[in-house]
């Protein structure tokens, strides 16, 4: 059975030409949202839609326009609004040493001095860096940014990050998360 990875979710139309917005969720919107790029549609209870070969995919606005061969007019995409583009996992390709996908990341566990802090669920893509959200049991998510000084190590095989919490970033230490 082929694995799917979600790289964007399709967020309203533009224009009335068939192009949509969609809201990347890669480190790699300029490929995966390319001409020629294939990208398969899902529901929003994940269920596979249809392929879709990109026919035009541009920056715009911390999004990407995007026109989908064989859908002219708004009436042909209004009904994507909401859904995810995914890539299957046939479509990923080798990453350099310290590289990985946000599908490799979620789920890991993270530590700083050896003292399990909470796990990855979320990365998101503010602007500059990503900001990886750390659920953690009794606080609120945590929210580190991914720059050498926070991220120490990434260990994807050994499924555990660890990071050094400079102080200001977790304004959460040892509240109780119903203290609101």
């Amino acid at each position: 059975m082929t694995k799917f990875y979600k790289v964007g979710t399709i967020v309203n139309t533009q224009g009335l030409q068939g192009e949509v917005r969609v809201m990347p969720t890669t480190d790699f919107p300029e490929a995966r949202f390319a001409k020629n790029s294939e990208l398969t549609l899902f529901d929003d209870k994940d269920l596979k839609i249809r392929e879709l070969k990109v026919k035009s995919g541009k920056s715009y606005k911390n999004m990407y326009l995007v026109k989908f061969f064989g859908f002219d007019h708004i009436n042909d995409v209004e009904k994507f609004k909401g859904m995810s583009l995914k890539v299957s996992e046939d479509k990923l390709t080798d990453l350099d040493d310290g590289e990985f996908y946000y599908h490799e990341i979620i789920g890991l566990e993270v530590y700083e001095n050896d003292s399990l802090v909470g796990q990855i669920s979320e990365i998101l893509q503010p602007g500059a860096n990503d900001v990886w959200v750390v659920k953690r049991k009794g606080k609120r998510d945590l929210l580190l940014p991914y720059i050498p000084s926070v991220i120490l190590n990434v260990d994807v095989k050994g499924k555990r990050v660890d990071v050094d919490i400079m102080d200001g970033l977790d304004d959460d230490a040892g509240n109780d998360e119903n203290e609101d």
